[in-house]
């Protein structure tokens, strides 16, 4: 299987310092994703939706439910990085949700609908984050290490990247 239809902007790569100028880019990916991620899925047929973006992939319907999902879960880390003392965050089999049957068969408009609104919330929130905020952490118990928030804010934004790449690509490999 080829990685660049696994990863088509790359895999995610940390960087080593973050500065404000690359949070301002990688919070305006975030803010950005919802109305990207609209644009691309509503010019997609029903065919098109379960269609998997690479063999053995998910289709785009599973990808956008698998956004909001996710980016739910990176919230709640968040509000929890910042109410508590590197709290232990809950991992889940992002796998296994993607087989459920809101993922098989529910329409992307309510996925839509809840990143339009959790990003919103989200944004505002990261926006108002200080120095010492970014610096909070979490503990991700499959990694076995402490995620400051900062690093969370590239990943995401690499994540929002990530997807809407794939969603793009399908354009590329469906014929009639």
């Amino acid at each position: 299987m080829s990685t660049a239809l696994q990863y088509p902007i790359g895999k995610f790569k940390a960087s080593e310092k973050i500065d404000t100028i690359h949070l301002r880019h990688f919070i305006q990916d975030i803010e950005d994703f919802p109305k990207l991620l609209k644009q691309e899925v509503e010019q997609l047929t029903e065919i098109e939706l379960d269609t998997p973006y690479r063999p053995g992939g998910w289709t785009i319907r599973q990808v956008v439910h698998h956004c909001a999902d996710s980016h739910m879960n990176s919230f709640i880390r968040f509000k929890l990085a910042l109410t508590e003392e590197n709290p232990h965050i809950k991992p889940y089999l992002e796998h296994l949700w993607a087989e459920s049957v809101d993922y098989l068969e529910m329409p992307v408009s309510f996925s839509l609908s809840i990143l339009e609104g959790l990003h919103a919330r989200w944004v505002f929130l990261l926006k108002s984050l200080t120095e010492k905020d970014l610096k909070r952490t979490f503990y991700h118990p499959e990694k076995q290490e402490e995620i400051p928030l900062d690093k969370t804010i590239a990943l995401y934004s690499w994540h929002c990247r990530h997807h809407l790449a794939h969603v793009q690509s399908i354009r590329k490999k469906v014929t009639y």
